[in-house]
């Protein structure tokens, strides 16, 4: 069972490459120095929360900062690192700001990775990936989770699909309703299994592509009921469906 973070957490949270242990010293990218000096004005002294996805969540203390940077000295762990499901999420891409929402709150809700995905009816924005991770690794740090998901590059469904991973079950988000009822699905997978959810375009697969889909052994075709919703929407409900029955939502 996940057990929320003490009482005395600090309230601001950030990511960082660099290994945490007690005594090490971190220096603040620019970002970072200019979010903790101008937007949330902190000064010498305070105490923040640093994570890095690999050492758990530590408190350190601002040791200087300036026009220079600013240095973050650790003090002590708050939490250990947790496993955390390996979910992944495949989006089909959207328009920009649309697959931006589903990067944020694909992290909230506790994503591993983010496969965006090129179908024969997506739109084909330009993904900034550098923004993308920035938005991914921001909600991490605004919804306490202790890792950060990878957004990779987009790719063809043939292609994915070509090179799908064995014993990773890809979960179809199928607009048609001929897929199973989605909580029916979710009952039926092995918590703590490798799991992928896949989410279409705004106009929906083809019937070529889904007639592949339904034809992998590794996909599991779900419905989500009498509605038809947007694609950020789909990818939004899919995921809280997935974890409240058979991810971290639960606690047993």
């Amino acid at each position: 069972m996940r057990h929320p973070p003490p009482a005395d957490t600090p309230r601001l949270r950030l990511f960082v490459p660099d290994d945490l242990a007690v005594g090490a010293t971190i220096a603040a990218s620019a970002e970072q120095t200019h979010y903790l000096a101008h937007v949330m004005r902190e000064r010498m002294g305070a105490c923040i929360a640093l994570f890095n996805g690999r050492d758990g969540e530590w408190t350190a203390v601002i040791a200087a900062i300036g026009k220079r940077g600013a240095e973050l000295k650790v003090a002590e762990r708050l939490r250990a690192q947790a496993a955390e499901p390996d979910l992944w999420l495949l989006p089909a891409t959207l328009k920009r700001e649309a697959f931006e929402l589903v990067v944020e709150k694909a992290t909230e809700l506790g994503v591993a990775a983010i496969h965006p995905v090129l179908s024969e009816r997506s739109v084909v924005p330009r993904l900034n990936r550098t923004r993308l991770a920035a938005i991914a690794r921001e909600a991490a740090e605004q919804c306490r989770r202790l890792s950060v998901p990878s957004v990779e590059e987009a790719r063809p469904l043939a292609e994915l699909l070509r090179r799908w991973p064995e014993g990773r079950t890809l979960i179809l988000a199928d607009e048609t309703g001929a897929g199973v009822p989605i909580a029916s699905a979710a009952a039926r997978l092995v918590r703590g299994a490798p799991h992928a959810i896949l989410i279409g375009p705004e106009g929906g697969f083809t019937p070529r592509e889904l007639d592949r889909l339904r034809g992998s052994p590794f996909v599991v075709s779900v419905s989500f009921g009498p509605r038809i919703l947007r694609a950020e929407t789909a990818a939004i409900a899919a995921l809280a469906c997935i974890q409240a029955l058979c991810g971290d939502w639960r606690s047993d």
